[in-house]
């Protein structure tokens, strides 16, 4: 049976064989305070008859009135404060270890985050089914490796004629030398993004260092009145 001390909620385990049925005085240990505890209740047996006998004579343990000098308190068993403790610490522990692991998963996501933006454009030579994921999250990339910038367009006259003149530049982004393509495409489309014109022309140079630019201009005579946009990229394979 379980003993719990009115004054300071402290609990013990006590052997019900060992406590009188009748009740009897006990002390708390922790803080002294006493008070006349109930005995175990006795088992129900229903159906069974009543033995009549003489009385059981008085146990050593009867219930007294007062408390008695040389009665030993109950010793604290696995409900003891110190137990509660324990218990309260070790669970500190586990939410402890359990918020590291979160925070340790989390730092991994956020690094794994930055490293597949910071180096987009190498992820996407090695592996070029990323770069279309790239490019709808508005990140483009190239699978070559190689970046157009600065590029730009303006309009000429020549012998009476209007000419279109694409300039811009070819650069290496990446780590590594790599080859440049073989030819340029530059795309011409209408205010509704259908095309109009295109065409290709020669690369000026055969490979890049990594950091490494170059220069191209590409001209078209008398290009289609309707156009609005213009693209530049790298030809597919059958273009």
């Amino acid at each position: 049976m379980i003993l719990t001390c009115p004054a300071c909620a402290t609990r013990y385990s006590v052997d019900d064989a060992k406590f009188p049925s009748g009740g009897r005085q006990v002390r708390c240990a922790k803080c002294g305070h006493s008070w006349f505890q109930d005995g175990p209740a006795p088992p129900i047996t229903p159906d069974e008859p009543e033995v009549e006998g003489p009385a059981p004579e008085p146990s050593a343990f009867g219930a007294a009135t007062e408390p008695s000098p040389d009665l030993a308190p109950l010793r604290a068993h696995s409900f003891s404060p110190a137990a509660a403790q324990e218990d309260e610490s070790l669970d500190w522990r586990t939410r402890l270890a359990v918020a590291a692991g979160w925070m340790a998963l989390i730092g991994v996501v956020l690094l794994i985050g930055y490293a597949a933006v910071r180096y987009r454009q190498q992820i996407a030579v090695v592996w070029p089914q990323s770069a279309g994921v790239y490019n709808s999250l508005g990140m483009p990339v190239s699978t070559h490796g190689l970046d157009f910038d600065k590029v730009d367009y303006h309009r000429e006259s020549e012998d009476g004629q209007t000419v279109l003149a694409v300039t811009g530049r070819i650069v290496n982004n990446s780590t590594r030398e790599l080859p440049v393509p073989q030819s340029i495409l530059v795309t011409l489309s209408d205010a509704n993004n259908h095309e109009l014109y295109h065409w290709p022309f020669a690369t000026p140079a055969q490979t890049l260092k990594p950091g490494q630019s170059v220069s191209f201009i590409t001209r078209l005579s008398n290009p289609p009145p309707g156009a609005r946009h213009l693209e530049v990229r790298f030809p597919k394979d059958g273009q």
